[in-house]
């Protein structure tokens, strides 16, 4: 009889890559996560960390995160349906709401719990979801999870998406998902043409903006706010794992999708909802983000000047717009060993290969840091261009 654990015996390409020593992944941190790490001992300028606005060791969110121990624990022991509601939860909901200008807003436990339950509650038998190629993971997941007809277009093509569009029925119910900062090619969705194209065929349109919140618009709001379009975009989606500094995630609309999301969505009806540190640590760092407009003119300054010194030098870094920049290697082994080496140089980078990314697509994804110091990155880009020279990638 076959085992289903076959697959797991058969499984060695990890110990191939470990006994080369260009392993990449589960290196142990034993520092906060800021502008420089420290892993077995050795220093690090890091350049592989979400936490764009560098308030993960910001000492008031830390202490946010213990008040809120000490008054209502370490978690909640059920979920928001039942037991699991906190008037911290509620908080948070209403200030997200209100900074984001939806009317309201619905907590999840993680990032991808959360586009698990959005669409695959809406998404029902005879629907559409319409997805970017380059979507993240968890959209795709929650496609799969959905009764609906999984549609998608090339990225950021718009010709595309309006000829998969004229290929569904009318009178079917239509969903359109996309990034609004692309997590690997650090781009942007061209909202404003998909709203048109949602007007034109009655879709609507979910944004996940958890690499655009804290990074993009006037007052850090993201995307939507970027494009002044914050009305017309249907259901906006965030975490709190970059730029807030903590762990969960959020959907944000208007009331009646917010209402049935309550009810009807079942990653968040059967999961234990977010713990009280989290959702402290969180709410701290969106009142930071509000007060302090000079940590993304930091956040701007540090992600122009790496953006420009890696074009210099000749790295191709694609049509990158945000502080995601991918750095373009093609072969998924050189990746693996230009990561080690940029590891043994004293940087942390994180390799993307298939099925991350398309195959022949492999790449190092850079991310800045508000925290980051003029010197953290001129040393960075003192070693990417001395290991680039060595590999031929410039």
């Amino acid at each position: 009889m076959a085992d289903i654990f076959e697959k797991c015996f058969a499984f060695k390409e990890p110990d191939r890559v470990r006994k080369m020593g260009i392993y990449p992944y589960f290196r142990p941190i034993t520092t906060q996560q800021g502008p420089v790490v420290r892993i077995n001992g050795k220093e690090l300028i890091m350049l592989g960390s979400n936490s764009y606005l560098g308030l993960t060791d910001d000492p008031r969110v830390k202490e946010a995160a213990k008040r809120a121990i000490d008054k209502y624990g370490t978690g909640c022991a059920g979920s928001r349906f039942l037991n699991g509601t906190l008037d911290l939860h509620l908080q948070l909901e209403h200030e997200l709401a209100e900074f984001l200008g939806k009317e309201a807003v619905l907590l999840f436990s993680t990032g991808f719990q959360t586009n698990l339950g959005i669409i695959s509650t809406l998404v029902g038998k005879g629907d559409y979801v319409i997805i970017d190629k380059s979507d993240h993971a968890s959209i795709v997941e929650g496609c799969r999870l959905s009764l609906g007809e999984i549609k998608r277009f090339r990225h950021n093509d718009m010709a595309h998406l309006e000829k998969v569009l004229q290929g569904l029925e009318t009178e079917a119910g239509k969903l359109i998902v996309v990034d609004g900062v692309y997590s690997m090619e650090g781009d942007i969705a061209p909202v404003p043409e998909i709203l048109k194209l949602c007007k034109k065929y009655g879709a609507r349109l979910m944004i996940d903006d958890a690499h655009g919140l804290g990074v993009l618009g006037e007052t850090g709001a993201g995307t939507a706010e970027h494009f002044g379009l914050t009305d017309e975009v249907d259901i906006i989606m965030g975490t709190f794992s970059k730029s807030l500094a903590s762990l969960g995630g959020f959907a944000a609309s208007n009331r009646d999708v917010i209402e049935y999301l309550k009810h009807k969505a079942r990653a968040l009806i059967f999961s234990a909802s977010i713990s009280p540190p989290n959702t402290a640590a969180a709410l701290e760092a969106l009142r930071i983000l509000k007060s302090e407009p000079e940590r993304r003119k930091a956040l701007w300054e540090n992600t122009r000047r790496l953006q420009e010194g890696l074009r210099s030098l000749g790295f191709d870094i694609g049509n990158t717009q945000t502080p995601v920049i991918p750095v373009y290697i093609g072969d998924e082994l050189k990746t693996f060993q230009i990561c080690r080496a940029l590891h043994d140089e004293g940087v942390f980078v994180n390799p993307v290969v298939p099925p991350g990314v398309p195959p022949g697509k492999s790449l190092l994804r850079l991310s800045v840091m508000a925290t980051h110091k003029p010197e953290h990155i001129d040393f960075a880009l003192e070693k990417l261009e001395k290991v680039g020279k060595r590999f031929g990638i410039i």
